[in-house]
């Protein structure tokens, strides 16, 4: 498994506007410079993020983006599915994957069966509100 940048970019815009958080839009612009990432590569991902409610929109003077929900409501394993469109570490463990035939005689499934449960676990565990905290020394939330 290999989280690509829509997701790792998805997670750094949620906390970017968690720490900018003052009840007003953000302008996409804003959080491009701040975060170093092309405008038009965040458009794409600010997009599915207002398909998902988690962020909502403003178009015109004003305009920008926020928080559809309180940080700590914000699930990061949630996000990540969504955005990569799994965590699974095999095809056969995908939601909606068709079965396997070899699964009654695979000696590998319960492997990753208990991989992938890790994998939901640990990332079900974190919400955004966990990754904009700053209090250890190194968690500067750089993905």
């Amino acid at each position: 498994m290999l989280i690509s940048t829509r997701g790792r970019y998805a997670l750094r815009i949620l906390i970017d506007m968690a720490e900018h958080n003052s009840n007003k839009y953000i302008k996409l612009k804003e959080i491009a410079e701040r975060q170093e990432i092309s405008e038009k590569y965040l458009e794409s991902i600010v997009k599915e993020l207002v398909n998902h409610h988690i962020v909502v929109g403003l178009r015109g003077k004003g305009g920008g983006y926020k928080l559809s929900k309180a940080p700590d409501e914000i699930n990061v394993g949630e996000v990540l599915r969504f955005m990569e469109g799994s965590l699974a570490p095999v095809a056969c463990l995908e939601d909606n994957s068709t079965p396997c035939p070899k699964a009654p005689f695979c000696r590998t499934l319960d492997f990753w069966r208990g991989l992938d449960q890790i994998i939901r676990n640990y990332t079900d565990s974190f919400t955004i509100s966990d990754l904009v905290k700053t209090e250890e020394a190194g968690n500067d939330y750089v993905i």
